[in-house]
């Protein structure tokens, strides 16, 4: 019996001329457009990372199309045309302005997958994702809309070779050669580098978020680790994501009873364990709100507790690039990231009865896929890991009262004694301006400097710009003259980047933090044994009420916001600039603050509603 409001909609010929005209395109049965909708999405860009997609959506497309009908084999749906999302290349676009647009990408995403869903009102999705800040954006409008998904990674590109060396490149390589002054060298390895199509090969960013995601439980293991131009992308793994798509939706098993609290701290440890990207930092929490955790680390894991795991527990099993020296496709060929969830397993480390879209348990998974035991070459054991400790640590300290710093400690390569740096301030507003020292002045840098990059994050940019092309110049540079200089940023860094660097410190110097106070050969302290990072001179409280009062008064003079912070020139970096909330909670775009509970298309207000701006006179954040 049909309800009053479906007997509308069946029987509004306005309604219906469309749905009539685009199933008759599609090339399916026109008795079911008022049947429950399924379809295809993909991500889309200016980069080799979104080359893939649009074949294996339209791939997809045709499995699901063949999959619709009325036998008891098929399903009973109305099919909708693929979408799909814009974003940027970090690649292209690192140290210049247009960088900007990087992490808000993720947002736009999220702006685009939601509206498709919602107004399409989508009962089951597959999602095709390709770099790293897209399919962040893809989960968390899925997560929001919560009917049954599930996403397939497009896959990695593959290495390219140096035809001088016989070494195997990356895009790192390119960017890590930037300062030499070997023009045609620097051309070849330009040319070399990106052969094919695919996503960054490394454990950069889109590496540990299709880690983090699989082990989350929304993508199933064995497709996330073969390149992109792997023929298992367009031969097999097409069908099965239908059929399991297929028995979600039989099974109502929706997203949010798949990412829950234990299968988000499955993800994380696992990040920890391939030496993950810093950015797993930002976009945990985000994944998390959409899933309808106010505060990842009050709800999901505290800082405290991931030191803990990253100092004493949770080992590094991979030697993958940017760290190592291998890449996805060498981890794919020796078993899978699934190699690497059993040995985690196995060790007691994850919760193996969490649900995953296969409709198996984590643990059910991993037994089925049957993976090899670890080679000890490019995937190492428990027992005798790659490195002792996890690659990821959090800090807090005067320098980061929110305790969102975070240091990439598998990319270390030098500086620290007893888990000690200390050096000295050389201060930047803005990247620019240390991306020309860089070039033109490069001997002003001098050992156990400690450079500063302030008002970069989420409002001052606005939109937090990775930072590849600085701290591959200062690797660069550290490397060819055997000195050690850190980075300290309110921005962020690529999942490339290696070094004593340290991102996401908050509050931002944009909104008054401590950041923005330091001067010029301030002593910085770096103390892994109490994970803080220290600006020794702060520590004064008459030095720090002095500085915080001239800042204010330089704000106040400057029509309430500081003279350094970025150019907003579009309305979308209007947006963020008043919208993003601090690194702590994802750096995403969310005025309101207002965060599900509940099923969200029956959202319930919760009393946290914190404010965007940080507030130098009391000391707190929100």
């Amino acid at each position: 019996m049909q309800n009053s409001k479906s007997v509308l909609i069946d029987n509004n010929p306005g309604r219906n001329a469309q749905t009539f005209g685009i199933a008759r395109e599609l090339g399916t049965d026109i008795e079911l457009i008022h049947e429950p909708s399924v379809g295809v999405i993909g991500n889309k860009g200016d980069s080799q990372c979104y080359l893939g997609v649009q074949r294996k959506v339209e791939i997809i497309h045709e499995c699901i199309r063949q999959k619709i009908g009325y036998a008891s084999d098929q399903m009973r749906m109305r099919l909708v045309q693929p979408e799909y999302t814009v974003a940027t290349s970090d690649g292209i676009r690192n140290g210049t302005r247009e960088m900007r647009y990087s992490l808000i990408g993720r947002e736009v995403t999220h702006d685009s997958v939601c509206e498709h869903l919602s107004a399409s009102g989508l009962e089951g999705t597959i999602a095709v994702v390709a770099c790293d800040k897209p399919p962040v954006g893809t989960l968390a409008a899925i997560l929001e809309h919560n009917r049954p998904a599930i996403i397939m990674s497009d896959g990695t590109i593959r290495p390219g070779r140096d035809s001088v060396t016989n070494e195997p490149l990356d895009i790192i390589s390119g960017f890590q050669i930037a300062g030499s002054d070997d023009e045609e060298m620097k051309k070849r390895i330009a040319c070399e580098a990106c052969p094919g199509f695919g996503s960054c090969g490394g454990m950069f960013t889109y590496n540990t978020m299709q880690t983090f995601i699989g082990v989350l439980g929304m993508e199933p293991l064995h497709m996330i680790s073969p390149p992109s131009d792997d023929k298992r992308r367009i031969e097999q793994f097409p069908n099965e994501l239908v059929g399991y798509l297929s028995a979600m939706i039989d099974s109502q098993l929706t997203p949010r009873a798949i990412v829950n609290r234990d299968s988000l701290r499955n993800a994380m440890i696992v990040s920890m364990a391939i030496g993950g990207s810093t950015n797993v930092l930002l976009h945990s929490p985000e994944i998390a709100r959409a899933a309808g955790f106010c505060n990842f680390s009050e709800e999901i894991m505290s800082p405290e507790e991931f030191n803990h795991l990253s100092q004493h527990v949770v080992p590094v099993l991979v030697d993958a690039r940017p760290f190592g020296n291998y890449s996805m496709v060498d981890i794919d060929e020796k078993g899978g990231v699934q190699v690497i969830v059993k040995e985690l397993l196995d060790a007691g480390l994850l919760n193996g009865e969490m649900l995953t879209c296969t409709g198996e348990t984590l643990a059910q998974q991993v037994e089925r896929l049957n993976p090899p035991a670890p080679d000890g070459v490019v995937i190492y054991s428990v027992k005798d890991p790659y490195k002792p400790t996890g690659g990821l640590r959090v800090l807090g300290g005067n320098l980061s009262p929110e305790f969102s710093a975070v240091l990439k400690l598998a990319g270390v390569e030098g500086g620290l004694e007893d888990n000690i740096f200390v050096g000295k301030a050389r201060v930047f507003d803005g990247e620019s301006g240390l991306l020309y020292s860089l070039e033109n002045e490069p001997n002003i840098f001098k050992n156990h400097d400690i450079i500063i990059v302030r008002y970069e994050g989420p409002s001052g940019a606005p939109g937090m710009p990775e930072m590849l092309d600085s701290t591959s110049r200062i690797t660069t540079l550290c490397r060819d003259q055997g000195i050690v200089v850190g980075l300290m940023t309110d921005g962020r860094f690529s999942g490339g980047s290696v070094g004593l660097v340290v991102g996401h410190v908050g509050p931002e110097a944009a909104l008054g933090g401590e950041i923005a106070l330091i001067e010029d050969g301030d002593e910085i302290v770096i103390d892994l044994n109490i994970n803080e990072i220290n600006c020794t001179e702060l520590t004064d409280r008459a030095t720090l009420n002095k500085r915080k009062s001239a800042w204010k008064k330089v704000v106040e003079d400057n029509n309430g916001i500081h003279p350094s912070v970025g150019k907003v020139d579009t309305r979308l970096l209007n947006r963020m600039r008043h919208s993003a909330v601090s690194a702590k909670f994802g750096a995403g775009m969310h005025p309101d603050r207002k965060l599900w509970v509940s099923d969200p298309r029956d959202p319930v207000e919760t009393s946290f509603t914190p404010s965007n701006k940080y507030r130098p006179d009391t000391g707190t954040a929100f």
